[in-house]
């Protein structure tokens, strides 16, 4: 999951040297934070929220195989 998670992070950013994800794991629930530089943040979250709620969308979709739950915090 989390490589999935890098894959889309790294391909959407200038600044590659940057990003940092921590995952924090529970018994049924991942909790990823995802750092990366001030001016890379636009690029993440996108107009109104839709590359952040589609990056989400993807993650939940690979976690519902595997019955877990995870959520994807971005972290400026």
């Amino acid at each position: 999951m989390k490589e999935i998670l890098e894959t889309i992070i790294l391909n959407l950013v200038d600044n590659k040297d940057s990003v940092e994800i921590k995952e924090l794991e529970g018994e049924k629930s991942v909790v990823f934070e995802v750092k990366v530089a001030d001016g890379d943040m636009g690029k993440i979250i996108g107009k109104q929220g839709k590359i952040a709620k589609s990056i989400r969308n993807v993650i939940k979709a690979v976690a519902s195989r595997e019955q877990k739950r995870v959520s994807v915090e971005f972290i400026g």
